[in-house]
């Protein structure tokens, strides 16, 4: 068992809390975002327990954040909404040079690159203009239509929350059941829990095999659409600039914290991502 694989599933945990923070994300900070798309993949094939290694405790760690910190996410953004958003814009920003090396940008991208990476830019920060309803009362029963509704919601969410710079939190939120998960997390509304849950895992399967895919026969134009996708998702998160002094401050601290923090996970990585895969000129 990769035991180290806890405290990663924490930060992805935490992260898949978060509305505009992707798992992805941080699975590209911690270096594993290659070995998760494999695993997952593999562990629907009949090489299927080599996998448990490594996902068992990632798992682990990402169950246990979501059912111990669920209360402290509300609180954290009920309370101090711009400092914890600056701090996953910090997150976000800091593992561009990362991506960008491991496509080595200067040498493999062209205009077509560059443009898929607008495009899916701007469509994904368009986003941040959508407004949401955040107090919708969450469903707290299940009938055959909300069971569906929230399996749906959960296959749509854990598909975002494998691409980094896409939220699985923000898609619940757009879709209006992100309340919803948050609440039977914190009360432990297992029938609700499980209804997501159950989505969240078929997801996971089509998702995994599809990206796996693209990374290995369109490796580049697949570089450029994640790389794009960071960048939209810092207009989501974006809580715009406090008129208090010290809020400003604070927020300003916690973006440097967030940014120095993955940029000190991301810069040991040696690895080459591109290099295991059939590139696409």
């Amino acid at each position: 068992m990769e035991w180290k694989n806890i405290y990663r599933g924490i930060l992805m945990g935490i992260s898949d809390l978060i509305p505009g923070v992707s798992g992805g994300t941080i699975a590209f900070i911690l270096g594993i975002y290659d070995r998760l798309l494999e695993s997952i993949s593999g562990f629907f094939s009949r090489d299927w327990k080599k996998q448990l290694g490594f996902l068992v405790p990632l798992g682990m760690g990402i169950v246990i954040t979501l059912l111990l910190f669920s209360r402290f996410i509300e609180f954290l953004l009920d309370n101090h909404y711009e400092a914890t958003q600056f701090f996953f814009m910090g997150l976000i920003l800091g593992v561009l040079p990362y991506i960008m090396k491991q496509a080595d940008v200067k040498k493999n991208f062209t205009a077509r690159h560059l443009i898929i990476l607008l495009v899916i830019g701007a469509a994904l920060a368009s986003m941040a203009f959508i407004q949401t309803d955040e107090n919708v009362a969450p469903i707290t029963e299940l009938s055959v239509p909300t069971f569906f509704l929230l399996f749906f919601s959960g296959w749509i969410a854990s598909m975002a929350m494998l691409l980094p710079g896409i939220s699985g939190s923000f898609i619940l939120l757009l879709i209006g059941v992100y309340s919803t998960a948050i609440n039977a997390l914190s009360t432990l509304n297992l029938p609700v829990v499980m209804a997501i849950g159950a989505g969240v895992i078929v997801g996971f399967i089509v998702s995994s095999k599809a990206i796996s895919y693209l990374l290995e026969h369109f490796t580049y134009v697949t570089y450029a659409a994640i790389i794009g996708l960071i960048l939209g998702s810092l207009f989501v998160v974006f809580p715009g600039f406090s008129a208090d002094p010290m809020t400003l401050a604070t927020s300003l601290v916690t973006f440097m914290v967030g940014l120095l923090f993955t940029l000190w996970f991301s810069s040991p990585k040696k690895t080459d991502i591109t290099s295991e895969h059939n590139v696409e000129a």
